[in-house]
């Protein structure tokens, strides 16, 4: 099979031929469709998330359908379509996953990091970890729900009840999320990078109340901010926009330092917390109501031979909502 490897930090993906990987136990042997991409891919490839399995296949928004199944596996059938998310397999028996908390597992492996993902032809999943995906969707639809969604329906649940939420970097995750919060009756306020006005448009567009640079704070304080971006610069910023106790959620797996700021901006009972990776149970809440609002990904698709192009795109935030790779 065709597959794009990674094998070395800070270097570029490579189109290889690799065998079809065969499938034990409870796992799948899943044909890929789509695989959409996000900053985490980027994380990995920059060294940000230490010690990745190398070479790795990267990709862990993947949509595909079974084509064949190891011997124990008894959820799935062949030609059942699947998505395949970020957790990809957990111990099940420590604290953490024993309190619905298996996000937390510390001997946790994720897609496209530790397991080889979607940016190939075929990859294998453990069963219990991939997803049925809502009729509503095609297979490329369907793919950026599976972390800029289900990540950010994390982020987005830990806001609790607040009406007015702002949300930092408006890429993957802050658009899908818009459109949730707006069947809420939530109001967003967009952040963008500095002077881009083609962001702060899309924004708009989509329903944002206020949009503007990150550098700026719109006329009314918030009740909750999401930072999707990476910048730990923006914690201090995000917490000047949201009012006394308010919650500020960082939803990026890797952020640079963030910066010392006065207590005063965290008085007031004001929170910051941070969000790590999802639950299969974010995902089946998210699953269900994503097709109701209905929620649509703004996509812009690669082949699988171009997906250094599509990655670099958006480290140079080129992309309009959510890059897609259609082996």
């Amino acid at each position: 099979m065709r597959a794009m490897i990674l094998e070395q930090i800070k270097t570029p993906l490579r189109l290889k031929e690799v065998p079809i990987p065969l499938p034990i136990e409870n796992e799948l042997l899943i044909k890929i469709s789509a695989c959409a991409i996000c900053r985490t891919d980027l994380h990995v490839i920059d060294g940000e998330l230490p010690h990745p399995r190398l070479p790795l296949i990267l990709g862990h928004q993947i949509v595909g359908k079974v084509e064949k199944v190891g011997e124990t596996s008894k959820q799935f059938r062949v030609g059942d379509r699947v998505g395949v998310p970020w957790l990809g397999k957990t111990c099940g028996k420590c604290p953490y996953c024993k309190s619905d908390q298996e996000n937390l597992c510390e001997t946790a492996l994720f897609t496209g990091y530790q397991i080889h993902g979607g940016l190939a032809e075929y990859c294998l999943a453990d069963e219990n970890f991939a997803l049925r995906l809502p009729h509503a969707y095609d297979d490329i639809s369907a793919a950026p729900l599976l972390c800029g969604g289900l990540v950010g329906y994390r982020a987005f649940r830990m806001t609790r009840d607040a009406k007015r939420i702002g949300f930092y970097g408006f890429g993957s995750s802050a658009h899908l999320l818009t459109q949730l919060a707006l069947y809420l009756k939530k109001e967003i306020f967009a952040f963008t990078r500095p002077r881009d006005h083609r962001g702060q448009e899309f924004a708009k567009k989509l329903g944002a109340v206020w949009a503007g640079g990150s550098d700026e704070l719109p006329d009314t304080l918030l009740d909750a901010a999401i930072i999707f971006a990476p910048v730990g610069a923006l914690v201090p910023q995000a917490l000047k926009s949201v009012r006394r106790g308010g919650i500020v959620v960082c939803a990026e797996i890797h952020m640079s330092d963030i910066p010392s700021f006065p207590y005063e901006l965290l008085w007031g009972e004001r929170v910051l917390r941070s969000v790590a990776n999802l639950t299969r149970n974010d995902a089946r809440e998210f699953l269900e109501i994503a097709p109701k609002v209905p929620i649509k990904a703004e996509i812009t698709t690669y082949p699988l031979e171009k997906a250094n192009e599509a990655l670099e795109n958006l480290r140079l935030g080129k992309i309009k909502g959510t890059a897609v790779i259609v082996p």
